[in-house]
């Protein structure tokens, strides 16, 4: 029987790739290998949205290269975005690879395979199914789906941001029918799972090509002062009403989240479906970019400072207790140290408990190109550093302010010493039991805050153990995601 590997760079979406070409190689016979130097197949799943992200897949190629002149029979691909992005021009400059695909290629994997099986050239498949979207729907199988899972809703952005290269390799925005996603959530509970992640380039852009969903209560409502009304509701969409239809006809489902929303698609509707619905959690991932109003027009980000603030005390308002993380660029093309400035008092000011920051590198077939890269690295390393140990210290201080209180925890597994989970606010929680509690959500007391997690025991003494090594997880094969 053949056998694969899959390599992962980068986003959620790319790990939710991989989880998908798995399934769709086991449904054509093929078995995953115990290793990467075991494998028949090997294809890495690849992230061009960073240059550091390239950088390691060509690290990565070039050491599976040494791997195929041992075995010349093994079959090497690349998926993903920088398969997308650079097409036929990866093999010109790796010709030894069997195979470049694109996201939307996946579900022809084992007919291209087959091809290559049967003595055929390279091959190069990176076609956009802008005309008749797909969507590859999960197959769960009971007691292996795991705790969390991962849904697409959408593909693709519209939004065309300056410095991002997602509408090239990604497409257009294309959206799921409401009932598949629907369906697919209710397989994944019945299979096991506890909390599903919706995902999207732009998840909160979501409209149902069905035109199968009520209107969510909010919606169309327009209370922002700094959003011109017109525009408020040219910023409403159906993820409000996607979720609550999820909420009436998955009932076991007990946790919520979705990733990535796009600021201006945080309406009223959608902080009423957070404030309402039991199983949203609280925790919202943001992405900011800019606390300069001047470099979020640059970015071509479509709001202001003012309009992120107003949504986000709107959501406050509606969730007392939510936590937020972002995203930030620094050293984009024009920002002054006045500009940089405006981020590090946003980032203080929001208390933002998780934040992702990167050095701003220009990226092919994005409008930023064009703009003179006038910040040096070394200006771009001083600035990452710095807003590196503003949010250090705010997540830190967050996480030190939860010592002794109580906390429910959706236990995601056995970790390297006793069990994780999470918070439903985001916080990353390990604790002793005298029983395996993977699977559900328990209260326990958090004792003790590490830099980027909590310690925490079970506030039922019958359940409850010291922190330590925890029995070996079950045989499952994991993809390995390197970030």
């Amino acid at each position: 029987m053949r056998t694969f590997a899959l390599v992962t760079f980068g986003c959620q979406m790319n790990e939710h790739d991989s989880t998908r070409m798995a399934e769709v190689l086991r449904e054509a016979g093929y078995q995953e290998a115990p290793s990467v130097e075991r494998a028949d197949v090997i294809l890495v799943n690849t992230c061009s949205v960073r240059d550091k992200a390239e950088h390691k897949l060509r690290s990565e190629v070039g050491r599976l290269l040494q791997h195929k002149r041992a075995r010349p029979e093994v079959v090497i691909g690349v998926a993903g975005c920088v398969a997308q992005q650079e097409g036929d021009r990866l093999l010109r400059r790796v010709p030894e690879l069997d195979l470049v695909f694109g996201p939307d290629n996946i579900p022809e994997l084992p007919a291209l395979l087959s091809e290559l099986d049967a003595g055929g050239p390279p091959r190069v498949r990176t076609v956009h199914d802008v005309e008749e979207p797909r969507f590859l729907q999960a197959r769960p199988e009971l007691g292996r789906a795991g705790v969390t899972a991962h849904v697409t809703v959408m593909k693709g952005c519209n939004e065309r941001c300056s410095f991002c290269i997602v509408p090239h390799t990604r497409g257009p925005e294309r959206y799921r029918p409401s009932h598949e996603i629907v369906g697919e959530i209710a397989q994944l509970v019945g299979a096991g799972v506890r909390e599903v992640t919706l995902l999207g380039q732009t998840v909160n852009s979501y409209r149902d090509p069905a035109r199968a969903l009520e209107s969510a209560p909010g919606a169309g409502e327009t209370p922002w002062t700094h959003t011109h009304p017109t525009t408020a509701r040219q910023d409403e969409s159906e993820l409000a009403s996607l979720l609550r239809r999820v909420a009436r006809e998955v009932p076991g489902l007990r946790r919520l989240r979705y990733a990535s929303p796009h600021p201006r698609h945080l309406t009223m509707s959608l902080i009423r479906a957070h404030q309402e619905l039991p199983f949203m959690v609280r925790h919202v991932h943001l992405p900011v970019q800019s606390g300069s109003d001047r470099v979020l027009r640059r970015m071509l980000r479509r709001y202001s400072v003012a309009e992120y603030r107003e949504r986000v005390a709107a959501l406050s308002a509606a969730v007392p207790e939510v936590t937020l993380s972002t995203d930030v660029i620094v050293g984009f093309p024009g920002e002054t140290r006045e500009d940089f400035e405006g981020t590090l008092a946003l980032v203080r000011e929001l208390r933002f408990v998780g934040l992702f920051g990167f050095k701003y590198s220009e990226r092919p077939f994005t409008p930023a190109q064009k703009l003179d890269d006038d910040v040096s690295e070394d200006e771009k390393s001083a600035r990452l550093a710095e807003l590196f140990e503003l949010a250090d210290g705010i997540r830190r201080a967050h996480l030190a302010g939860l010592v002794g209180s109580t906390r429910e925890v959706l236990v995601e597994g056995p970790g390297k010493v006793g069990y994780s989970g999470r918070t439903e606010a985001n916080e990353i929680v390990h604790f002793g039991a005298a029983d395996d509690p993977s699977g559900e959500v328990v209260p326990v007391r958090v004792v003790r805050a590490f830099k980027n997690s909590l310690e925490a025991e079970l506030t039922d003494p019958r359940r409850a153990a010291p922190l330590r090594a925890a029995a070996k997880p079950p045989d499952k094969r994991l993809l390995p995601v390197v970030t």
